[in-house]
């Protein structure tokens, strides 16, 4: 298993999104993904997202709210912690990020985006100002089979719908 952290940075009303574009055999080839990585030896969930955010971004974390915790259970990779991170206080000078386009996304069109059906889940936990949340979220392939949200099933016609 691996343990990765992802924050989405929140400023006037866009959030910070990486369009995966530059990886070669990245598994979010195509995708809009929040900012971070994996962890390094004996970094705390803390410690690994503003280490990643700065190096990715540029950027600084003046504040940070731990959202929760998504298990990515899939058929084709390893099973992956990643630690869920908001942040609407930062300073800096962005640069370019080697993984991908740094894009400042509205809001409101997040889920207009290529993104993972599972992100449109926790994205909308976070929305919704839900508390700390563990979410299991079941893949066969890059379909979303089912999901689990603080050990309760979750219809996924309901919560992948487009209506918020």
């Amino acid at each position: 298993m691996k343990n990765t952290a992802t924050c989405y940075l929140e400023k006037d009303g866009k959030t910070l999104m990486i369009h995966r574009t530059k990886k070669e055999n990245d598994p979010n080839a195509g995708k809009y993904i929040g900012v971070g990585g994996h962890f390094e030896e004996g970094e705390s969930p803390e410690d690994c997202i503003v280490r990643e955010v700065l190096e990715e971004t540029g950027l600084s974390l003046l504040s940070l709210r731990y959202r929760g915790i998504v298990t990515f259970v899939s058929d084709r990779w390893e099973t992956e912690y990643v630690h869920v991170f908001t942040s609407d206080r930062f300073e800096g000078e962005m640069h370019p990020c080697d993984e991908g386009e740094l894009c400042w996304i509205e809001t409101e069109k997040l889920f207009d985006c290529p993104i993972w059906e599972g992100d449109t889940v926790f994205l909308r936990l976070i929305r919704a100002g839900a508390p700390f949340f563990s979410l299991k979220l079941i893949y066969e392939g890059d379909t979303l089979k089912s999901a689990v949200l603080n050990r309760e099933a979750l219809d996924l016609t309901a919560a992948l719908s487009k209506n918020d």
